[in-house]
C-alpha cells in the first residue's frame, strides 16, 4: 500500500496519479431518477482482495490469527480494513482541501468526510445530535465533526474552550456531563474487526491466539478512539514557527489520512469525499462492500441509508451482507446498490434523500457567508430544532481569538487557495476580486508576531492584484458586480435574515435564549420538502475588485499593501539593536541642489562615473545588507520583491504625474522609485535583465522630468513646493529602505536643481546613463525600442543643449559693446554648442532618424550663421566690408543645410522640416549676398567679381525659395522673391549707369534689369500688404527709362521712352490705392478712439504703413511725374511746330498741360494732408488713364 504523500504542497499531483479515475454512471432508483457519480480522485488501497465466504458456524468472538497484524493485502493495519471505524479527525476537510486545492473555492460545493455527509442526510430520521464546524472559502463549504464531549473534556485539563463550554451549558444544556460509550459499542466494533480480518484471511476458520496476546491488543481497541480523539486536536498556537516558516507544510493533524478521496456529485451538488470504507473484490462482482449484520437486529431506515451512500460515494455496485447470531455466522446476502432503498423495514426515498441534500447546502450557504469564521451546526439528542452559530463572533468576546483551533487552518486555506488562483490569474481577471477578500480574509485572522511570512507574502500578492503596466478596464465585465452565492462572497456584511414563502430562518419568534443563533431549522422535517431552504446569498460589491478611479490611487492601494508587507518583514529580521535608530514619523529631507553648492555638470561627470562602476559591481555579484536580513532567507526574497514593486508603482505614479504636468512630483516620485531601485541593487546578489530595462525606464523618465523642469522654470517655486510633500506613507517605506541601503546611488539624478544648464546636463546624463547600461549589459539587442527610445531622447536632449548653449552665445555676441574682437567666451559656447548639435546627429543617424537629424544639421547652420555675424567688422557705428570670415562661417552653414536636405533626400518624408530647411537655406544665401552687396569687399575682389558672386547667391537664393507651394510662409517666400528680383535690377540699373565701353555687355545689363524689375513688380503685386515697396520699384523702373532717354537722340525714340515712363507711373496708381485703403483706415479707427486719443500715437493704428517712407517716396513721384509731364509737353509741342497738328498728340498735348497744371498747383500747396495728397495723384492718374485709353494709339 502507498504512503500518503507527506507536505500539502506537493500532494495534489501525487494524489492524482495515484490510481485511474473511476466514473460513476446514472443510478435509477426506487422509481426516481437521482443522478450520481464518482471519481476517485486519489486512492492509497492496494488492490482489491477477493473476501473470504466464512464457514457457517464461525466464531467472530474469537480473533483470528492474522488479528491487526499487517499484511500485504491490508497495508497498515487499521488504515484500510479498520479505517471506517477509526474516528475521523477534526481537521480531516483542511487535510482534503490542501491536497486538492484547485477544486477549493471554485468547483465543489462541500469537502467533508463520507461520514459527516451521511450524518448530515440522516437528520430528519435520526435522533442522534449532530455537530459539525462549517467554513466557507469562496463557494466551498468545508465540514468536519466538532466534538464537543472531546473538546470539554480537553477544557477541563487546559482551560482552553472554556468560553464555548460556558455558552454551552447556558444556552443549550445546562446540566453538561460527558457521557461514557456503553460496553455494547466495543463489542459491536470488535467482532467487525475480527469478521473483516477472518473475511480477509480465507481459511474461513477461526485460528484463536493466546490469550496473553489477546489481551494485550484488546485494549488499545477499546482505547483507540479516546486517544486517537485526543490526540487529534491540536493546542491553540503557541508556537506557530513551523507553521510560519512553512505555510505549506502539514502538520497541527491537518493531513489527508483517507484512503480514498473521491469527486462526488449528487445531482447538482459536487462534494470532495474522503472515504475509508473497506472495497472487495468478489470473483465476479468487480467491487462490493462487506457488511455484518445481527440477525436478531432488522435494519432500519438510518442502517439503509448508510449503506446505500457509502455505496453510491465509492460508487460499489453491490452489498454482501453477512448475519450472525451472538457472533455466528448465519448466511450470506447479495444486494444491488440500487436495491437498498427498497428493502424490508428499511425504506427510503431517493427524492427526498436528494431534496434533504439540497436544503442543507442551501440553508449552509446561505448563512455561512463569512470567511474566516467558524460557524457551528448544532442538533441536541432528540431535538427536532437545527441552529447555526458563528463561533468566531462569540471568541471575539474573549480575550484571545486564536482560542479557536480553527483559526490557523482556515487562514493557511484561505492563503493557499489565493496562492492557487494568482498562479492562474493571468487567464482570467474575472477571480481578482476573489482572490482580493481571499487574502483580505486570511490577513484578519493571522498575527504579525506569529505569522510575518504569510502576512508580508498575502501583502505581496494583493499587491500583485493591480496591474501597474496597463490602464484600468473598469467594464462590469471584467469584475462582474452581480451574480449567483457560487461565484462570491462577502468578507465584511453582515448577512440579513433570508426568507422565503414557506418558512424563515429569522429568529424573532424564537425563545429569547436563540437569539446568538446566525439561523435555525425549526423542525428537521422541513429538510425533507422540495426547494424548503433556497440560496439567496448574492455577490455583494465589497467583494468585487475595487474599481480604482485613477492611477494614483491604484498604486497608492499597491504602496499600502507594499508597505504592510515591508513592516512584516523588517519586524521578523532580528538584529534590530544593531540598525541605526530612525524614526519612521519623522521626515526624510528631499533636499534640492543650489547651484552654488552643486558644483555643476563638471561634479556630475564623477557621480556618473561611480554610479556606472557600481554597477558593474552589482553585476559582478556583491550585495549587502545593513539589516542583517541572510540572503536565501524569505525575509530576503520577500524583501526583493516588496522592494521591486514599491519602485514600480513609484514609476507609475511618476508618470501619471508628468502626464498631468507636475513636474515636481514626478520627480519626487522617481527619485523614491530610484532609491528603492538602490536598496533593490544593495539587496540582490544578481540583476535580473528584466530589472535592469525597468531601471532604464526610470532614468529616461527622470530625463524627462528633468528637461520638462528646465523648459518650464517660471514654475520653479510650485514644483519646489511638490518636490519636499512627502505622505507617511512614502516616509515608512524610505525607513524600511534605509534599513539596507544609504539611498544615495542615484541623488546626482534627482535633486532638484535651478540653474537651467544643470538641469540639461542631469537630463542628459540620466539618458547617457540609461544607454549605458544597455550597453554593458548587453540587452542593447534584446531591447531594440528601448535603445531606439534612449538614443532618440539622447538626441533631443543634446539638441537642446546645443541650442542653450548657441543662444547664450548670441546673448554674449549682443552685448558686445563696439568693435571688439570675439570673445573667449563667445569661443567656448561655440564649441560646446557644436559638440552637443555633432552627437545629437550622431545619435540619430544611429537610429535611421533622418528628420531629427535635419533638424540639428538644420541648427548647426544656425550656429554658422551666429558664428558668422560675430566675425562682422564695425568701425564705430560703420560697418566694414564683408570679412572672408563671415563668408567661411556662412559658406559652412550652406554646407549643413545642403547636408539637412540630403539627410531628408525628399519633400515627402516631413514637408514641414522640408521647407523650414530650403527657407533657412534661402535666408543663408540671400544674407550672404545682400552683405556682398551692401559691404562690398572691394579692398579683396573686382567689382566684377563681387557682382557675379551676388548675382549666383542671389540666383541659388531664390532656387531655394517656394513661391508656388501654398502654405503660411508663402507671401513670406513671395516678398523675399521679389526683394531678390528688385536687388538684381537694382545692381545691373547701377552696372550699367557706371559701365563704359562693352556695348555687348550694356546691352546684356539693360535686359537682366528689366526683366528682373519686372519680375519684381510682379511679385510685389501679388502681395496686398507691400505698396511702398512696389511704388519705389516702379520709380527705380522710371529712373531706369529716364537713363535710357537721356542717351537717345532722335525725338520719336525719347517720345516713345517718355510715354512708357509715363505709362509705368499711371501703373502705380494699385499701390497708391492700397496706400490710400491704409489712411482711410486709419483715419476711421482715431474718431472711434477719440476718448482715448491722447494716449493712441497716430502711428499704432497703422503699424503696417511707414508714413515718412511714404511722404518721401510721394515727394520724389510728384517730381519725376512733373518732370516727365514737362519734358512730354516739349516733345510734344516742338514736334506739332515741325509737321503740324495731329489730333490724337493735340489731345494728349492738352491733357498733360491741364495734369501737369493741376501737379504744380498740389505741390504748390503746402497746407494739403497726405491723404489729400493721395487723393490729388490718384485723380490725376485716372485723366491719364482715360487720355492713354483715348488717344494711346496715336503716341505709338
Amino acid at each position: 500500500m502507498e504512503e500518503p504523500c507527506g507536505p500539502a504542497g506537493a500532494a495534489a499531483p501525487l494524489r492524482g496519479d495515484a490510481e485511474e479515475p473511476k466514473q460513476g454512471s446514472v443510478l435509477f432508483l426506487g422509481g426516481n431518477e437521482v443522478k450520481s457519480s464518482a471519481v476517485v480522485k486519489y486512492s492509497s488501497a492496494p488492490p482489491q482482495a477477493a473476501f473470504a465466504r466464512l464457514q457457517e458456524k464461525t466464531d467472530l468472538k474469537l480473533p483470528p490469527a492474522n488479528w491487526l497484524r499487517e499484511s500485504a493485502k491490508l497495508g497498515p493495519a487499521g488504515t484500510t480494513i479498520l479505517g471506517n471505524n477509526k474516528k475521523s479527525k477534526p481537521f480531516s476537510s483542511f487535510g482534503m482541501a490542501y491536497d486538492f486545492i484547485d477544486s477549493v473555492g471554485n468547483d465543489v460545493d462541500v469537502v467533508s468526510d463520507s461520514e459527516n455527509i451521511k450524518k448530515l442526510l440522516k437528520i430528519p430520521y435520526s435522533k442522534s445530535h449532530v455537530s459539525m464546524a462549517v467554513h466557507r472559502i469562496g463557494r466551498t463549504l468545508l465540514l468536519d465533526e466538532l466534538d464537543i464531549q472531546e473538546l470539554f473534556m480537553r477544557s477541563s485539563q487546559t482551560g482552553d474552550w472554556t468560553w464555548l463550554k460556558e455558552f454551552y451549558q447556558r444556552l443549550i444544556d445546562q446540566k453538561w456531563q460527558r457521557k461514557k460509550k456503553s460496553k455494547e459499542h466495543w463489542y459491536q466494533k470488535a467482532i467487525l474487526s475480527k469478521f473483516l480480518y477472518y473475511s480477509i484471511n480465507g481459511d474461513g476458520a477461526a485460528q484463536p491466539v493466546p490469550s496473553t496476546s489477546k489481551q494485550h491488543q484488546e485494549g488499545p481497541v477499546s482505547g483507540e478512539s479516546d486517544e486517537t480523539g485526543r490526540a487529534s486536536w491540536p493546542a491553540p498556537f503557541e508556537m506557530p514557527s513551523s507553521l510560519s516558516e512553512d505555510p505549506g507544510a502539514s502538520n497541527q493533524g491537518l493531513k489527508n489520512d483517507f484512503v480514498r478521496n473521491i469527486l462526488w456529485t449528487f445531482e447538482d451538488i459536487h462534494m470532495l469525499v474522503g472515504s475509508n470504507m473497506p472495497i472487495f473484490g468478489g470473483g465476479r462482482y468487480p467491487a462490493v462492500s462487506l457488511r455484518l449484520r445481527d440477525n436478531n437486529k432488522p435494519i432500519n431506515v438510518l442502517t439503509g441509508i448508510d449503506y446505500w451512500l457509502d455505496n453510491l460515494i465509492c460508487n460499489v455496485p453491490e452489498l454482501v451482507m453477512c448475519f450472525h447470531v451472538n457472533g455466528i455466522v448465519q448466511k450470506y446476502e447479495m444486494i444491488k446498490t440500487e436495491d437498498i432503498p427498497n428493502l424490508e423495514n428499511s425504506n427510503f426515498s431517493t427524492k427526498v434523500i436528494k431534496d434533504i441534500a439540497q436544503n442543507i447546502l442551501s440553508f449552509l450557504k446561505s448563512n455561512c457567508t463569512k470567511e474566516g469564521h467558524t460557524y457551528w451546526l448544532f442538533k441536541a439528542s432528540g431535538s427536532d430544532i437545527v441552529k447555526l452559530y458563528d463561533l468566531t463572533t462569540l471568541c471575539e468576546e474573549t480575550e484571545d481569538k486564536y482560542q479557536n483551533p480553527f483559526t490557523m487552518p482556515v487562514a493557511i486555506l484561505l492563503y493557499k487557495v489565493a496562492c492557487n488562483m494568482m498562479l492562474k490569474k493571468n487567464q482570467n481577471k474575472k477571480h481578482y476580486g476573489t482572490i482580493r477578500t481571499l487574502l483580505l480574509n486570511c490577513l484578519k485572522l493571522l498575527d504579525n508576531g506569529r505569522h510575518p511570512q504569510i502576512i508580508a507574502s498575502a501583502n505581496y500578492m494583493l499587491s500583485e492584484l493591480f496591474q501597474l503596466d496597463e490602464p484600468k478596464k473598469e467594464d462590469s465585465t471584467d469584475f462582474p458586480i452581480n451574480g449567483n452565492s457560487d461565484e462570491s462572497y462577502s468578507e465584511e456584511e453582515e448577512e440579513m435574515p433570508d426568507s422565503d414563502e414557506n418558512g424563515s430562518y429569522s429568529n424573532s419568534s424564537d425563545p429569547p435564549d436563540d437569539n446568538k443563533a446566525v439561523a435555525i431549522i425549526k423542525s428537521v422535517g422541513e429538510l425533507s420538502v422540495p426547494e424548503k431552504y433556497k440560496s439567496v446569498h448574492r455577490i455583494r460589491p465589497s467583494c468585487a475588485f475595487p474599481v480604482c478611479h485613477g492611477t494614483e490611487e491604484r498604486c497608492r492601494l499597491v504602496l499600502n499593501y507594499v508597505l504592510e508587507g515591508l513592516k512584516s518583514v523588517d519586524s521578523s529580521v532580528k538584529k534590530e539593536g544593531d540598525l541605526p535608530a530612525a524614526d519612521p514619523s519623522t521626515p526624510i529631507p528631499l533636499k534640492y541642489e543650489d547651484e552654488s553648492t552643486s558644483g555643476g555638470p563638471e561634479c556630475l561627470e564623477k557621480q556618473m562615473a561611480l554610479f556606472l562602476d557600481k554597477m558593474g559591481s552589482f553585476q559582478k555579484g556583491k550585495h549587502s545588507s545593513q539589516s542583517g536580513m541572510i540572503p536565501g532567507s524569505w525575509q530576503y526574497k520577500m524583501k526583493l520583491q516588496l522592494i521591486l514593486k514599491s519602485s514600480k508603482a513609484y514609476y507609475v505614479l511618476s508618470e501619471a504625474a508628468m502626464i498631468l504636468q507636475k513636474y515636481g512630483r514626478a520627480l519626487r516620485y522617481i527619485k523614491l522609485a530610484l532609491q528603492c531601485h538602490d536598496t533593490y541593487c544593495c539587496l540582490c546578489a544578481s540583476m535580473l535583465p528584466e530589472v535592469l530595462v525597468f531601471l532604464c525606464q526610470c532614468l529616461t523618465l527622470c530625463g524627462d522630468i528633468q528637461l520638462m523642469l528646465a523648459q518650464n522654470a517660471n514654475n520653479r517655486a510650485a514644483y519646489l513646493e511638490e518636490y519636499n510633500y512627502q505622505t507617511k506613507e512614502d516616509q515608512e517605506i524610505l525607513h524600511s529602505l534605509h534599513r539596507e541601503s544609504r539611498c544615495q546611488v542615484f541623488a546626482w539624478a534627482t535633486d532638484l536643481f535651478t540653474d537651467l544648464e544643470c538641469q540639461l546636463s542631469v537630463s542628459c546624463k540620466c539618458y547617457e546613463a540609461a544607454y549605458e547600461i544597455l550597453l554593458f549589459s548587453n540587452l542593447k539587442n534584446q531591447n531594440p525600442e528601448q535603445r531606439i527610445q534612449v538614443l532618440k531622447r539622447m538626441g533631443n536632449i543634446r539638441n537642446e543643449i546645443g541650442v542653450f548653449y548657441m543662444n547664450q552665445a548670441a546673448a554674449v555676441q549682443t552685448e558686445r559693446v563696439g568693435n571688439k574682437n570675439v570673445s573667449t567666451t563667445e569661443q567656448q559656447l561655440w564649441k560646446k554648442s557644436f559638440s552637443c548639435f555633432e552627437e545629437g546627429i550622431q545619435n540619430f543617424e544611429s537610429i535611421d532618424d533622418a528628420t531629427n537629424a535635419a533638424l540639428l544639421l538644420c541648427n548647426t547652420g544656425r550656429l554658422m550663421r551666429i558664428c558668422a555675424q560675430a566675425h562682422c567688422a564695425t568701425e564705430g557705428d560703420l560697418k566694414k566690408e564683408f570679412s572672408p570670415e563671415e563668408a567661411l562661417y556662412y559658406n559652412k552653414a550652406i554646407d549643413y543645410y545642403l547636408k539637412a536636405l540630403r539627410s531628408l533626400g525628399k519633400r515627402d518624408v516631413h514637408p514641414a522640416v522640408w521647407d523650414s530647411v530650403n527657407w533657412e537655406l534661402s535666408t543663408t544665401y540671400f544674407t550672404m549676398a545682400t552683405l556682398q552687396q551692401d559691404y562690398a569687399p572691394l579692398s579683396r575682389k573686382a567689382q566684377e567679381q563681387i557682382e557675379k558672386e551676388v548675382s549666383e547667391a542671389m540666383m541659388k537664393s531664390l532656387k531655394y525659395c517656394d513661391v508656388d507651394t501654398v502654405s503660411a510662409r508663402q507671401p513670406l517666400c513671395q516678398y523675399r522673391a521679389a526683394t531678390i528680383h528688385h536687388r538684381l535690377a537694382s545692381m545691373y540699373h547701377s552696372c550699367l549707369r557706371n559701365q563704359v565701353g562693352d556695348e555687348h555687355l550694356r546691352k546684356q545689363h539693360r535686359i537682366l534689369a528689366d526683366l528682373h524689375y519686372s519680375k519684381a513688380v510682379r511679385l510685389f503685386q501679388l502681395l496686398n500688404d507691400a505698396p511702398c515697396e512696389l511704388l519705389r520699384v516702379q520709380l527705380e523702373r522710371v529712373a531706369f527709362a529716364e537713363f535710357q532717354m537721356a542717351s537717345q537722340n532722335s525725338s520719336a525714340g525719347k517720345l516713345k521712352t517718355l510715354f512708357g515712363a509715363l505709362d509705368i507711373m499711371v501703373k502705380t496708381k494699385s499701390a497708391f490705392q492700397l496706400i490710400r485703403k491704409e489712411l482711410v483706415a486709419e483715419s476711421e479707427q482715431i474718431s472711434k478712439d477719440k476718448s482715448s486719443a491722447e494716449n493712441t500715437s497716430p502711428n499704432d493704428s497703422s503699424a503696417g504703413l511707414n508714413k515718412e517712407e511714404v511722404l518721401k517716396l510721394l515727394g520724389i513721384f510728384e517730381s519725376r511725374m512733373s518732370f516727365l509731364l514737362l519734358q512730354s509737353i516739349k516733345l510734344l509741342t516742338s514736334t506739332k511746330k515741325k509737321i503740324g497738328g495731329i489730333n490724337e498728340e493735340e489731345a494728349v498735348l492738352k491733357t498733360n498741360k491741364q495734369v501737369y497744371s493741376l501737379l504744380l498747383r498740389a505741390t504748390a500747396n503746402k497746407s494739403t494732408t497726405l491723404l489729400e495728397r493721395i487723393e490729388v495723384v490718384l485723380s490725376l492718374l485716372g485723366q491719364l488713364t482715360q487720355d492713354n485709353a483715348a488717344g494711346g494709339g496715336g503716341i505709338q
